[in-house]
């Protein structure tokens, strides 16, 4: 979870203008958590899974930043799927 926590505040404040920029308090804190998690499954399944890059580890630093890359690949899709439904202007 903290591994999602840091990968989901390192992604929002590296992607300007997201859907979730007008949220505030623990429901942005919430989000960033569920993003960073999403994201660091993305990460692991392209990184690990697809390339065979890295490693078991529960925590190392290559592990991070595959998290962080792909929580910027889940950033845009979950923008895009709120705007979808109508629930982000």
């Amino acid at each position: 979870m903290f591994l999602g926590f840091i990968a989901g505040v390192i992604a929002r404040v590296l992607m300007p203008g997201d859907a979730f920029r007008k949220m505030s308090g623990p429901a942005s804190w919430l989000v960033s958590v569920g993003l960073g998690l999403a994201g660091a499954m993305v990460g692991y399944v392209i990184f690990t899974l697809g390339f065979g890059i890295g490693d078991d580890d529960i925590f190392d630093w290559g592990g991070i930043l595959s998290a962080i890359i792909g929580t910027l690949i889940v950033i845009p899709i979950a923008g895009w799927l709120l705007r979808r439904w109508g629930r982000a202007s």
